[in-house]
């Protein structure tokens, strides 16, 4: 009996042994995989928190190329036609010479020159309305005060009664495409006034 309790304590104490041995093991190898895994999921949430970064810069960066992209757009849109508007501005300039050189007691004295006045006032009015549909609008500067951003002085006249720098007469009509100056105006201004 004594001999069968020396071959079950044993194997027990094997086991027990075994179990020992292999705690510590599992314990360090559980230690080792869970440090490992800590530093995979630290640089992946790095790797993440840049792909983050980068993603949204990239979006930002799209974001404000379209918006140029758009005012640029909107630009030409409005200024395209400039050059070919400033062309058309000695046929404005022309029309309305037309008009000024036929003096006012001879207007009704010949019922042809009637009707070619009638037409070329026609024809200015058709223009006006073509120029104010894309945006171009002849100044309105008799009075006002030189501005050299809109004007162009060509002569100064000595006038005591209207404040120095004041326009007392054009010379050549101003225009502007929106917000823009298409051709500043030739002007007559006042000097050595109040």
């Amino acid at each position: 009996m004594k001999d069968h309790k020396k071959e079950t304590e044993q194997p027990i104490d094997e086991e027990i042994l075994e179990e020992e041995i292999k705690e510590p093991q599992a314990e360090a190898l559980s230690a080792e995989v869970s440090a490992e895994e800590d530093e995979e999921l630290l640089r992946l949430k790095e790797e993440n928190q840049k792909l983050k970064e980068d993603f949204l810069r990239a979006y930002a960066d799209a974001e404000n190329i379209k918006k140029r992209c758009a005012q640029e757009i909107e630009k030409n849109n409005k200024y395209a036609i400039s050059s070919f508007a400033k062309n058309l501005l000695s046929v404005a300039d022309n029309l309305d010479r037309a008009l000024k050189s036929i003096p006012e007691d001879k207007k009704d004295d010949c019922e042809h020159l009637k009707n070619l006045l009638a037409g070329v006032e026609m024809t200015q009015h058709e223009l006006t309305k073509v120029f104010e549909k894309f945006g171009i609008k002849k100044m309105e500067i008799i009075g006002t005060k030189f501005d050299p951003n809109f004007h162009q002085v060509i002569q100064e006249v000595e006038d005591k009664e209207k404040a120095n720098g004041t326009i007392i007469n054009e010379l050549q009509s101003g225009y502007m495409i929106n917000d823009r100056i298409l051709r500043e105006a030739m002007v007559v201004v006042s000097k050595g006034g109040k």
